[in-house]
Parts: structure tokens; sequence; C-alpha cells
């Protein structure tokens, strides 16, 4: 993968712990995609990063387990290299016999595989061990022939980088044993190759720095696109239904819709006009940033949408935009419970408590979203007209409601016939006030998201 990829590069610049971040990325994806040869390649790759690191109980741990899955999936290139690398582990450890166990194993696979770079590095790794005077194993005959051989190897495939370390091993073997001349010649090869390396090196260096700065442009392009998507989901949640949300980020352009039986409030503060006179600017919203927030929280409570603000007035529906068959009955629940909680605020100025004038009526409506750059969710039709004239021509401290809300929950709440009021392009329209509930209201069922309609 390319998260993989990445991690490797940054191991080849040495920057070990960037590395780790990315192949443990990397690592996580496979593992919950149930990718098993995925997740033993780069937990491979992670214990090669702790040798690195010089942790070789976190390499062998990670290297361990690549090669049991390698194993088990029957990918014997894999099982050669992993075995390979923890023989390099054993050696670092200064655990020789296990290192030659390990690097005898990988010899083996890559000959049965024709693999010769893995042969050559494995073979040069075995003879440099041979040479090692630590070694209880130690033999100059087997590490020249082994050396020789992997010499042999590297000069045929080419693979200068591992042909210059066993030339520099054989030289110094030929030096501890005398041979000064041979030790000499293959001293020369030696600083020839590795001066060819460090300028191939150098190359490829600045091909892989290169291509993790084209890796980084490409990331932080992809990371400004997901911040911009996600920005945008955010604030259409925060502005909108989710329901409504969910649609616009889907692709659908018109959001508009016909509800044909809905509760709508209005409620405004009695004299507001009066009282903003008299504080400040400040106390003015920050009173009502107080209220709306209060009128907020209720509103959730009860599963409503609040619709906005308009000055000192709230608008919020039941019903819409998700339907539901209890419509009339949660949002005259909500307005009681309004009065109760508008008590606890008092007028800056004056002390007197302050009250609301809270109109409700139901009926059919349209609802959409309107706007290009601020997004409104809003409803519109002659039941919001009604609602507003509910509240309008209301009594200050009372549920106003119409006819056609007495219907509705007449069997929940006691109601005072109040007599007609006028509406506009409507005529004569009976109205009510709200009293007592007959039954305590169940407002966990009434908030419920979604109910028939």
């Amino acid at each position: 993968s390319v998260t993989d990829g990445i991690g490797n590069l940054y191991n080849d610049l040495g920057n070990y712990a960037k590395s780790l971040e990315y192949l443990s990325k990397a690592l996580s994806v496979h593992e919950e995609l149930g990718e098993k040869s995925g997740v033993a390649r780069v937990t491979g790759n992670i214990g090669n990063v702790y040798i690195s690191l010089g942790n070789y109980a976190k390499s062998l741990e990670y290297l361990s387990k690549a090669l049991s899955i390698h194993e088990a999936l029957g990918v014997k290139s894999l099982v050669a290299n992993v075995t390979g690398n923890i023989g390099n582990v054993y050696y670092h450890l200064g655990n020789y016999t296990k290192s030659l166990e390990y690097w005898s194993k990988a010899v083996l696979s890559y000959e049965a595989l024709g693999v010769k770079p893995g042969v050559a590095i494995v073979t040069g790794n075995i003879g440099s061990l041979y040479a090692t005077q630590k070694f209880e194993g130690y033999n100059s005959e087997q590490a020249e022939e082994y050396l020789l051989k992997a010499i042999a190897l590297n000069e045929e495939i080419g693979a200068k980088r591992y042909l210059y370390e066993n030339e520099k091993t054989i030289a110094e073997l030929y030096k501890t044993t005398n041979r000064k001349a041979e030790a000499y010649d293959h001293l020369e090869r030696y600083h020839e190759l590795e001066k060819e390396v460090q300028s191939e090196e150098t190359k490829k260096q600045a091909a892989i720095m290169e291509q993790q700065k084209q890796e980084a442009e490409r990331e932080k392009t992809i990371a400004i696109a997901n911040a911009k998507h996600a920005a945008t989901e955010q604030l259409l949640h925060n502005v909108l239904p989710p329901s409504i949300a969910n649609k616009m980020l889907s692709g659908k352009k018109l959001i508009a819709e016909k509800l044909s039986n809905v509760s709508v409030l209005f409620a405004d503060i009695v004299e507001f006009t009066k009282l903003s006179q008299r504080i400040s600017p400040e106390e003015l919203v920050e009173g009502l940033d107080s209220i709306f927030s209060e009128f907020d929280t209720l509103a959730e409570k009860y599963g409503l949408e609040k619709i906005k603000t308009i000055g000192d007035a709230y608008m919020v529906v039941s019903g819409a935009p998700e339907p539901r068959s209890d419509h009339a009955e949660a949002m005259t629940h909500f307005a009681v419970e309004m009065l109760e909680r508008i008590k606890q605020f008092k007028s800056i100025s004056t002390g007197e408590q302050i009250e609301l004038r809270i109109g409700i009526h139901v009926g059919p409506l349209v609802a959409g979203v309107v706007g290009k750059k601020k997004y409104a969710y809003d409803i519109w039709g002659s039941t919001v007209n009604i609602a507003s004239r509910m509240e309008s021509a209301g009594e200050p401290g009372q549920v106003n409601i119409s006819s056609s809300v007495y219907d509705i929950i007449k069997n929940h709440y006691d109601c005072q016939y109040r007599g007609k009021i006028s509406a506009k392009n409507i005529g004569e329209i009976d109205m009510y006030f709200v009293l007592n509930a007959k039954e305590a209201p169940n407002h966990l069922e009434l908030a419920r998201a979604v109910s028939e309609s």
C-alpha cells in the first residue's frame, strides 16, 4: 500500500519515528480488512525498523510473528527473507549459533527458489560470521569460502553495495591471517566500490527525497480536501436537521417537501421593546442567549426542531422534517414547560418576572432549505401565519392554541375557551388557553426521533 511504501521510505532515510508511524497505520488497515498477507508484510517491515533502532527484542517479536503468518500462507520467498532478517537480529544480540541456524535456513530457501540476490546476501553474512573471532565456530577457511562465493554472486548480479562489504570483510580476514598481498588487493577493490556506491546512494537518496516531497504534497492536498469536506459536513449538521443535512451531503440540490400535519409554535417576550431600551447591548444579548439556550435544550428534550429566532421571537416546529403522530401533544408539553422555565429569568432593569406570550396551531405546510452560502431550514404556509397570529393575539403567561390544536390535545389537557380572533385571509378562529395537564407527560416517549404520522 502507499502508506506502507512511505513507511519504508522513511526507514531508508533514517527517520524511524515517521517510519513506524506510517507502518503502524498500514498495519491497522490490513488488520481491519483481514488481509493476512498485508499484515505479515508490514509486520516484517516494522521488525526491520526496530533492527535499525537497535531494539532487537521488539524486532524479534515482530519478525517472528511475520514469519509465522508467511509460513501459514506458504509464501516461500517472504519466509526466506524474514528468516534471514531474524538471523541478523541474533547476530546483533551476539547469539551467533542462532544466527547461523537462521541464515543457513534462509540460504537453502533462496537456493531452492533460485533467488540469487538473497543467496548472495546471506552467504556474505555467513562468511562474515565465520570471520568473527568471538564466534566459537570461527573458521577462516569457511569464512573465505563463503565470502568468495558471495563476491562472485554479487559481481554476477551487479550488487555493488553488498560486494564492497564483502571485499572489506575478506580484506580484514586476509590481514588477520597474514595474507597481506591478497588483503591489499581486496582493500583496493573495496575503496573503488565504496566511491561508486556512495555516488549511487547519493542519487538514490535524492530520488527518495523527491518522491517523499511529492507524496507529502499529495497528502497535503488530500488533507485539505478532507478538511474542507469535514468542515462542510459539520457546518450543515450545525445549521440543519440531521436528515436534511444528510440529503444535501448526498448531493440533493433542492430540498422541499409538503407536510400534511405538523404543529408550529411562536413565542415572544412580553414588552421586549421597552425592556431592550433600558439595558445595555451586552445585557440584552446575554439575556436572550440564556433564555433561548434554555428553550433549545427543552426543544431537544421533546424532539422538536427549532426553526429560528427573530428578535425576541422563538419559532419551533413539531412533526418536521420527520413526521410524528404525537406532534401536537409534544408541542403542548413543550409550551407548558417553557412557561415554567421562563420563571427563572427576571428583568435586569426592574427585577420583574419576564413573561412569554405563546401561540400554537396545527396544519399542513411546506418545508425546505433556502440559501446558497448561508443555509436555513424554514417553513411556510397558512399554518405558520395562524400560529403567529395565535401568539400575537394571546395573553401573556398563557399557552394560546387554536381549535385545531384543542381537538387533538383536549384529552390530555384541561383547556379554557377564550373566544374568537380574526386571522388575515382566514376569518374567525376559536382560541383556547391550555390550563392543566390531565396526566404527567412522558417526554422520553415524546422525544423519539421519528414516529409514524
